[in-house]
């Protein structure tokens, strides 16, 4: 079966460290998110994965093997990662017909791949009268022509109406379930809780978390909701528990990091009025500020110092190319 491992990546460009010892796998079968807030390093993992940037330690393998030494690698690993440029006046099949000439694919792909993405019906059309989502779905395409076992993706969900981001939700869980891998990389974290089965969270370059999803959520925090007369009473009496507590409005308490069982428990011990109590687990964007130490709504960190003078920047380490 497939499989991406990474071990102990790392990569400085002159002085910025943007991506520390960092290791993960990602198993086929499901649906991988590669998540992390702007600048936290994903993209520059994902280009060293592919080959387009060279580590400067740890290795990065496509089924045991880095991206360069794959004999096949289009027929091994499809990925999108930006745009690779579209010639306006080309039409959409005769756009994939290229590609599928410069990576050695019959022709025969290029109707099925369009299909597959929902563009069967604007093969013909040129590829400068398309919306941004039809030229998200032509790159996806384009990574399918090789047919190939892992697919990396970088927002892909980018530009796509809510129709098309529910039909890439169908398509990711589809291609994984042919025991195939995925690896996503989005921002979108409501959406991302629809789509992923396992999650990798970056920040400042390395490794906040990675696991099942369900999982992660199940172990999280949660906020437990009382409504009460004692609410002022309650606060601490659950601080002498061990149990962070606030007030927010007079008869209201909310209790972070526990259960309704250890609420009740304090509660019921010291006579306790209850009118009302609720729980909720935390979600995925919850979790990831929890992971990442960022705050809902927060401005991004500043970018990194500049390299020093005569350091090569991020967009001159090539390394070896796919």
């Amino acid at each position: 079966m497939a499989t991406i491992e990474v071990q102990g990546l790392t990569k400085r460009f002159g002085a910025v460290l943007a991506v520390d010892d960092l290791s993960f796998a990602v198993e086929p079968g499901m649906v991988t998110g590669f998540l992390g807030p702007n600048g936290a390093g994903k993209t520059t993992t994902l280009r060293m994965l592919l080959g387009l940037v060279r580590p400067t330690a740890g290795r990065a393998l496509v089924n045991g093997v880095a991206y360069r030494d794959l004999a096949e690698p289009t027929r091994v690993v499809g990925a999108v990662l930006e745009s690779s440029g579209f010639h306006p006046a080309r039409t959409a099949r005769h756009h994939l017909r290229a590609m599928a000439t410069a990576a050695g694919v019959p022709h025969t792909r290029v109707d099925e791949v369009l299909d597959t993405v929902g563009l069967a019906a604007d093969g013909d059309r040129r590829v400068g009268g398309f919306s941004m989502g039809m030229r998200q779905r032509l790159e996806l395409a384009r990574a399918l022509l090789g047919d190939p076992e892992v697919l990396i993706l970088d927002e892909p969900a980018n530009g796509l109406d809510p129709q098309g981001i529910a039909w890439l939700r169908s398509f990711l869980r589809w291609f994984a379930g042919r025991d195939r891998v995925v690896l996503v990389s989005s921002h979108l974290l409501a959406e991302a809780a629809q789509t992923v089965d396992d999650v990798v969270v970056l920040t400042h370059g390395r490794m906040a978390g990675q696991g099942r999803l369900q999982e992660l959520l199940r172990g999280a925090a949660t906020t437990v909701r009382v409504r009460t007369p004692d609410a002022e009473r309650l606060v601490p009496l659950l601080a002498a528990a061990g149990i962070r507590a606030a007030r927010p409005a007079p008869d209201l308490v909310e209790a972070a990091a526990t259960t309704p069982e250890a609420v009740g428990r304090v509660m019921a011990d010291n006579g306790v009025l209850v009118l009302e109590m609720s729980s909720s687990g935390e979600s995925l964007e919850s979790l990831f500020f929890e992971m990442t130490g960022t705050v809902s709504g927060s401005a991004p960190a500043p970018p990194p110092p500049p390299p020093p003078a005569g350091a090569p920047s991020p967009g001159d380490d090539h390394g070896v190319g796919p």
